[in-house]
């Protein structure tokens, strides 16, 4: 993946670092969110598939962690300025389906309801491309749980990640199927080719897994923000499915959504019950556990919301949600 474009004082001086050997970053501020989310994300790849010609020894850097760590001061501190804080709950699961719950939003009001009904080609594409940046490297973002959870909650994370991972198969593991629907529909499928495209927004929602999975301390975070995920996608997935199918798309460009409708049915239970109440049963505070958990939840829910109304925004406008065709 080659390094973006930068979009201010932060992520010009973490790329042109990153295209050195490993040195000391300085610590730069900045105040605007299209800096701060591509610089994170920047950080945050090198511990995925890293970058084209960038040293890997940057990846356990001490300044570029240092500059990262204030970066994801600020990110928390808004993520959790954004969501009210929880009553205590002792029943998790239930409290995970009430939130879920909440949205009452008309299929027409949701970025899956336009895709299905309304979209053009080009917009639907768009949608490809935004989901794009989280989507070719699917399930990976959620793995760094498994070490940090034991007992009944490992085993139902472990349980979903085998299915988000085909099974053993390469061709059926969930990034491989985007990867082959944005070959079918004749969008670029190499990984991080739309990274300059996507504005903070889209990036936010790749960004906020990446936070929880990489700190033990938001273990609760990230396993709540997985059973939102899977509890809020079969639906929309029959949308988009059926969308592109009005678009003309084959049974190979549709696979994924459709595969999703199934799977996601079956991961929504095991997410909330066996995971999120795995993991709140055998936390020393319960209480605490179940208010990281659904926090992470809610946080799912509002960064997707966010990336939604920026893409339906954009197209009741008449132009482009992407960056670099506006």
């Amino acid at each position: 993946m080659r390094l973006p474009e930068p979009r201010g004082p932060v992520s010009a001086m973490l790329i042109d670092s990153l295209r050195r050997p490993p040195h000391v970053v300085p610590i730069v501020q900045t105040a605007d969110e299209e800096d701060l989310q591509l610089a994170l994300f920047v950080c945050y790849e090198l511990h995925y598939q890293g970058w084209d010609e960038v040293d890997e020894a940057w990846e356990w850097n001490p300044s570029l962690l240092a500059l990262r760590a204030g970066l994801e001061k600020r990110f928390e501190a808004d993520l959790r300025d954004r969501i009210p804080e929880h009553e205590p709950v002792t029943e998790v699961p239930q409290a995970l389906a009430a939130l879920v719950g909440a949205d009452d939003r008309v299929p027409s009001a949701t970025a899956s309801g336009f895709l299905q009904r309304r979209a053009t080609r080009d917009q639907f594409l768009e949608f490809v491309i935004h989901r794009s940046v989280y989507h070719l490297k699917e399930a990976d973002p959620h793995t760094w749980g498994i070490p940090r959870l034991t007992g009944r909650a490992k085993a139902a994370l472990v349980e979903i990640q085998v299915d988000e991972y085909g099974g053993g198969r390469p061709e059926r593991m969930h990034a491989e199927l985007f990867r082959s629907m944005m070959d079918s529909v004749g969008v670029d499928s190499t990984y991080g080719a739309h990274v300059n495209a996507v504005p903070a927004v889209t990036l936010s929602t790749s960004n906020v897994i990446s936070l929880f999975g990489l700190h033990r301390r938001l273990r609760g975070a990230l396993v709540g923000h997985l059973a939102a995920f899977e509890m809020t996608s079969s639906i929309p997935n029959r949308r988009y499915g059926d969308g592109l199918r009005r678009l003309g798309g084959d049974r190979t460009a549709t696979r994924f959504f459709d595969e999703h409708v199934e799977a996601d049915a079956v991961h929504e239970q095991i997410a909330a019950v066996d995971l999120c109440g795995g993991y709140v049963s055998s936390a020393a505070d319960q209480k605490a556990a179940a208010a990281e958990v659904l926090f992470g939840a809610a946080c799912c829910l509002a960064v997707d919301a966010a990336a939604s109304d920026h893409m339906l925004d954009a197209w009741h406008a008449g132009h482009s949600s992407l960056r670099t065709l506006r």
